[in-house]
């Protein structure tokens, strides 16, 4: 490093082992910009390995040097950083570590296409990092901290362990998993496979079974629910253990980009760190004007299953809204919907919803589309709920009112914006495909980083950030993330629906296969559903499907891996399927689209 006249210093790349003429991917400053030591100013990819070069000094950027696409080497001058007041020149340039066949959780290096991990100096040990200027003391010091322990945020803190970094994980609930496992997916399901049972029981009246009402023990079968919930939120405990992730508890905030503040239980403590995984999810949205009263309730507070309404009214007919309409029609409440759209689960295709509206219209009180909550009166028999349509219903009186309509996402809760990270009107925060928010050193998952807000999803981003912050070279790059709504029948998707495709104007081929000539499906006697598959016409490669019926939510699978390899209609339809299954409905609906499905008799294609 050497000096460049009055204005400021330069900064040069530091060693990089046996790596040269490396190309720029990443510029991550501009000129005006503060930097404090050991901030990415820019990074570089070889054919192995991805590398942060940090500020070798605090102070703000006058100029940068070279733009993405250049390939530079050891020495090249990269920016002018005036220093800040008060720094202290180096003695010596700081090298960056190079290469290490053993680091933790990286392979073998040595092999043309192998990721090797290059730490950066200050993540190469477990010490906690230096204070930095202008920024407040911290009672706690880590490398990295992943605000928020759901799926995305327990699965990047693990995955970080594993590769060597130490790892805080701030969790403001008692338990770990989020609102996903202590009161979202998994006790749902639990819910869910009560009611399946329920409703199984009374079809087998049809051939001749009969098991009489059920007897419905709402104590016990919270009880068992909550069971399920706290075996794996003490699984979680003990794999945080067994990796020495360190759980801090409280409500956290940003303080500065490298500062958070975290208060429990009347404490407040700092924490400080040198990157940072944001996974603070979403919270349910609620509706203006909806009065305070314990009887009208979120997702979370049906979940807690205190009794069974008579008269249950659910506002959203998304997926939330109609998976708890299922459990509560299940346990015995006479269930209404109300959908501001002009259709059940917006967003998904209309024929996928179909077999599921006549079943629901069947057995629920009334299903109200296109209508609106025009207001809730709170009295002592009951919430009277009035209606705003055309031809819209008088108000009528419920036991409990659901507000399903929608999740909101904390961007704006956690104070992101005293750490510098852009966050949307919505409370989404952008994010590139490494999982980097607009600050280099932090980046963003699952419920927070955009839709679709699911828990697979924020898993597979969660590894993805985590990877890229020990140092790996790696990118959150999926084709295609499936969707279910568990209700009954299991509505799956994946990839371009025909909505899309029509409104996009895409030309897609389409092969379907209806279970009523499934053998399989005929004997659970549940013929109602279907499994469609969209192909490319001129490459027959399939780019999505849609199934609804009995274990949807399973069958979609296949259809997402045939996608992110790039299979053909014929790859699926020659791939032997075992019979009878639900599975073969798939081959079968490839083999329709092929002209090859022997199980129904479809006229040639002229």
């Amino acid at each position: 490093m050497s000096e460049a006249g009055s204005r400021g210093r330069e900064v040069r790349v530091p060693a990089l082992g046996d790596y040269k003429d490396v190309p720029v991917i990443a510029v991550l400053v501009e000129p005006g910009q503060t930097v404090a030591e050991n901030d990415a100013l820019l990074t570089l990819e070889s054919d192995k390995a991805t590398m942060d070069v940090p500020a070798p000094f605090g102070g703000t950027i006058e100029r940068v040097l070279v733009k993405v696409g250049e390939r530079i080497a050891e020495g090249s001058v990269i920016a002018i950083i005036s220093e800040a007041a008060g720094a202290t020149a180096p003695v010596a340039e700081a090298p960056a570590a190079a290469p290490e066949s053993a680091a933790p959780g990286a392979p073998a290096a040595g092999r043309t296409g192998d990721t090797v991990r290059m730490r950066r100096p200050e993540l190469a040990d477990t010490e906690a990092p230096a204070a930095r200027v202008d920024e407040p003391a911290a009672d706690v010091l880590l490398p990295l901290v992943v605000l928020g322990a759901g799926p995305g945020g327990y699965t990047a803190a693990f995955r970080a362990a594993d590769l060597g970094l130490k790892v805080g994980m701030i969790e403001r609930a008692p338990t770990l998993g989020g609102v996903c496992l202590n009161v979202g997916c998994i006790p749902s399901k639990a819910l869910l496979h009560a009611a399946k049972v329920i409703d199984e029981a009374a079809s087998m009246s049809n051939s001749g079974i009969s098991f009489g009402a059920p007897s419905i023990d709402v104590e016990r079968l919270g009880a068992w629910k909550h069971r399920i919930v706290s075996r794996l939120t003490s699984g979680l405990n003990s794999l945080a253990k067994q990796r020495k992730v360190e759980v801090l508890r409280g409500e956290a905030r940003f303080l500065s980009p490298h500062r958070l503040e975290l208060k429990h239980e009347g404490r407040t403590t700092v924490v400080g760190f040198e990157q940072c995984i944001i996974a603070a999810g979403s919270e349910a949205m609620t509706l203006p004007g909806v009065p305070a009263d314990p009887r009208i309730i979120d997702s979370t507070g049906a979940l807690e299953l205190k009794d069974i309404p008579a008269r249950l009214l659910v506002v959203g007919g998304g997926i939330i809204g109609l998976e708890m309409a299922c459990v509560y029609h299940a346990l015995g409440s006479k269930v209404s919907v109300v959908e501001l759209s002009a259709g059940l689960m917006p967003g998904c295709d209309r024929d996928l919803v179909r077999p599921l509206e006549k079943r629901l219209r069947g057995q629920y009180a009334s299903i109200l589309l296109g209508t609106k909550l025009a207001g809730i009166e709170a009295g002592p028999s009951g919430l009277r709920v009035s209606f705003e349509a055309s031809g819209a219903p008088a108000p009528q009186e419920f036991d409990r009112v659901l507000v399903a309509v929608g999740r909101r996402p904390n961007g704006r809760a956690i104070g992101a914006d005293a750490a510098g990270v852009n966050v949307d009107a919505r409370g989404f925060i952008p994010v590139d495909k490494q999982l980097r928010t607009n600050v280099p050193h932090i980046f963003a998952i699952g419920d927070i980083a955009g839709a679709p807000m699911l828990a697979h999803k924020a898993s597979h981003e969660g590894k993805v950030a985590a990877e890229v912050a020990a140092g790996l070279k790696r990118a959150f790059d999926a084709r295609v993330i499936p969707s279910v709504a568990y209700t009954d029948p299991e509505i799956a998707w994946v990839g371009l629906t025909e909505t899309d495709a029509q409104a996009q104007g895409i030309k897609v081929g389409k092969g379907a296969f209806p279970w009523i000539a499934s053998g399989r499906s005929l004997a659970l006697g549940r013929e109602e559903g279907f499994t469609k598959l969209l192909f490319d016409p001129e490459t027959h490669r399939v780019l999505g499907a849609g199934i609804v019926g009995t274990n949807a939510g399973e069958l979609i699978s296949e259809v997402a891996l045939a996608i992110e390899m790039g299979a053909d209609a014929a790859d699926i339809g020659l791939t032997v399927h075992p019979h009878p299954t639900l599975s073969e409905t798939v081959a079968f609906a490839a083999e329709a689209f092929e002209g090859t499905l022997t199980d129904l008799y479809l006229p040639k294609k002229t």
